[in-house]
């Protein structure tokens, strides 16, 4: 607990103390122990970057290189500052300056000039490229790998916690390549500082030398210089590890173990390659003037190594053998739970032509997963139902280009969308190639027109649609109009437990002492039939509580419900303000009230089916007519009437919404009459 509380305080203290660096003299003592500590410290950071099985487990490398440097440049500032006052900073710098280099002047010049170019050159460039790459890899590949996450939870595959662990990893492991891109500009920042912090300490040192401590020139140059190329040495060596542990970083990408197994256990995964190599070391040792000694010696480990890797590949073998593969089990009954499974009907299918396939991959035309995934969220606001995940696959049944949607394993919908080709709806397309089409879904002319025609199609004065949006489109309508199928008794739970959160007594007055859950559900499916929005559960809830103490008949209850929902019902229908009805005659109205008689599936209508045709005809053209100037209308008539007339408009106008007099006055909204519906011509024929 201790050490967990001393933790949070650690690097703000060595940050408060590095800039006290800059500025506090230190004694050569205290100097000593720093530079042992940032040794010892780069030699940790570089041993830790190779023991990490992925980058993201070193995630806070970016800032420790910042630290890092900083404390080096900080040391710097305090043994220049030692040595030019003092003309000594310390047993380590001494040490450096003559026993390392052995106390030359040249050598010490020509071995700190090669760590430089070691490091600038070769290692902090490498890795700032390395850095500068994954960075802009990392980003390009974020919007796949969010697709990738996406379609794993559409399908099933993960909850929505995992989801979330992974978009934060792939958030994560964007964040560090682009603070590591950064990071590697301080590598590099710190390698010319250090050059040009040598060269003001030799010129500094030199000049000190003889102006203020009356030394001769050979003397100033030669106390000076090995204390500047020491301070060098020992600042230079911590940056050298630091570069190579920023290369190790960057470079990383498997996690399958470290990175000493993974390289013993991939350099000797080729017993050839070994052999080749030792054979070729041996053979070098027989040319004249050759060492004998280490090419053989080099030569044989190689040969050994080679047949250690061919009796380890043997061992394996006989292991795999050993062990039956799970596709070579002996066959057995199959289990009632494997065969449940194989069994399983999905609820909600898209199935895509092999050519199609490109739609859930990366691309411009690849965002069907994260489309669907939007409209599972749209129809939920709009229906107030949980759309069941989407399992999308291909099939090679179906012909190229086309696309089916299927519902409980029953096919309710199909369509074409070709690759590389945009739909043009209009109607002067003639100019345009392509084969003429109907749009799926409100069966508008087109054409699928080449996608670098697109300008030239708009500019037609035709509206293009995107592969995409066309089946996504598809795909709302289908689902909207198959609603009622896709609530389950399970929905049905889950919405009536939601409901019980905020408001429970509608709901333990309701289920399961007035009506039971299956009762409910044939209830809101009658409303979904006929796309009313099942949101204000709590609000159906209560008309049916009312309803259902006298009545469980079901076509009541679905009317109490919509009663209950009348305004917003109507409010739905309205453009600019004003509610357009087709109206009954009157006469007509009664008596289609009179040919009412009850039935299984709620009241039905016995009229002559001459009547009937001639009011569908006269219905399609008030619809017709105002669709013509681009007005919806509905079709509006007595309470008693409404379902049983909702039952047959649906057979000839199955988007005509028929809604009662109640609900379309109930909410104040003014009401235009466009139309009247006598069938008065049938009667005549």
């Amino acid at each position: 607990m201790r050490n967990r509380s001393l933790a949070p305080m650690a690097v703000p203290a060595g940050v408060v103390g590095v800039v006290l660096l800059l500025v506090v003299p230190l004694p050569a003592a205290l100097l000593d122990v720093l530079i042992v500590v940032n040794i010892t410290g780069s030699l940790v950071v570089l041993l830790t970057s190779m023991y990490v099985k992925r980058p993201l487990d070193f995630s806070v490398f970016p800032s420790l290189i910042l630290v890092l440097t900083l404390f080096r440049l900080g040391l710097n500032v305090a043994s220049t500052r030692l040595v030019l006052r003092d003309g000594y900073a310390g047993q380590v710098i001494d040490a450096f300056g003559h026993f390392v280099v052995g106390g030359s002047l040249v050598i010490g010049l020509v071995i700190f000039l090669i760590l430089v170019v070691i490091q600038f050159v070769v290692i902090t460039n490498g890795a700032g490229r390395v850095a500068e790459v994954g960075a802009r890899f990392t980003l390009d590949a974020m919007p796949g790998k969010q697709m990738a996450i996406d379609a794993d939870l559409n399908s099933g595959l993960i909850d929505e916690d995992e989801a979330r662990r992974r978009r934060a990893q792939v958030a994560a492991e964007a964040d560090f390549y682009g603070a590591m891109d950064g990071g590697s500009k301080f590598v590099k920042g710190d390698a010319i500082a250090g050059v040009v912090i040598t060269v003001i300490n030799l010129v500094g040192g030199f000049v000190i030398g003889m102006m203020q401590m009356g030394m001769s020139p050979a003397e100033a140059l030669e106390r000076f210089s090995l204390l500047t190329i020491g301070d060098g040495l020992v600042t230079q060596i911590p940056a050298l590890l630091l570069s190579v542990s920023t290369g190790i970083v960057v470079t990383r990408s498997t996690a399958e173990g470290d990175m000493g197994t993974a390289a013993a256990k991939q350099l000797t995964q080729s017993r050839t390659a070994l052999l080749i190599a030792g054979a070729g070391a041996c053979a070098l040792a027989l040319l004249p003037g050759m060492p004998k000694v280490p090419f053989l010696l080099v030569g044989s480990v190689l040969i050994i190594a080679a047949q250690r890797a061919k009796a380890a590949e043997k061992r394996d073998a006989e292991q795999a053998q050993a062990q039956p593969a799970p596709d070579a089990q002996p066959a057995g009954p199959e289990t009632p739970e494997q065969l449940i499974e194989q069994m399983r009907v999905h609820v909600l299918e898209i199935l895509l032509a092999p050519d199609l396939v490109s739609l859930v991959g990366e691309g411009p035309d690849g965002d069907l997963l994260g489309r669907v995934r939007s409209l599972r969220r749209k129809i939920a606001m709009e229906l107030g139902i949980v759309v069941p995940p989407v399992r999308t696959r291909d099939s090679v049944d179906l012909p190229a280009s086309t696309y089916a949607v299927r519902i409980a394993g029953v096919e309710v919908g199909r369509g074409t969308a070709p690759a590389g080709r945009v739909l043009a709806l209009g109607d002067e397309l003639s100019a345009l190639p392509g084969t003429p089409v109907l749009e799926p879904v409100f069966g508008l002319p087109g054409k699928w027109v080449p996608a670098e025609l697109r300008h030239a199609a708009e500019m037609a004065g035709a509206t293009v649609v995107d592969r995409v949006s066309v089946l996504i489109t598809h795909l709302s309508a289908l689902v909207s109009q198959n609603a009622a199928r896709l609530l389950t008794r399970e929905d049905v739970r889950v919405l009536t437990d939601g409901v019980k959160r905020v408001n429970p007594s509608v709901v333990e007055e309701l289920v399961p002492s007035l009506l039971s859950l299956g009762e409910v559900q044939r209830v809101l499916q009658g409303l979904l039939t006929e796309q009313v929005p099942i949101r204000d559960l709590g609000r159906i809830y209560e008309a049916l509580t009312l309803r259902a103490r006298t009545s469980t008949d079901p076509e009541g209850l679905v009317e109490a419900a919509r009663a209950a929902l009348g305004p917003a019902l109507a409010a739905s229908h309205v453009q600019d303000g004003v509610l357009r009805v087709v109206t009954l005659e009157p006469v007509l109205e009664q008596q289609l009230v009179e040919s009412l008689r009850p039935g299984e599936g709620g009241t039905q209508l016995l009229v002559d089916p001459h009547r009937i045709e001639a009011v569908l005809a006269q219905l399609r053209e008030a619809v017709g007519q105002a669709e013509a100037s681009g007005r919806s209308v509905v079709l509006v008539c007595a309470p008693v009437l409404r379902p049983a007339l909702r039952r047959l408009v649906a057979l000839g106008l199955p988007r005509l919404p028929v809604l009662s007099y109640g609900e379309a006055t109930g909410g104040g909204i003014d009401v235009e009459t466009v139309g009247t519906v006598s069938g008065g011509h049938a009667i005549a024929a």
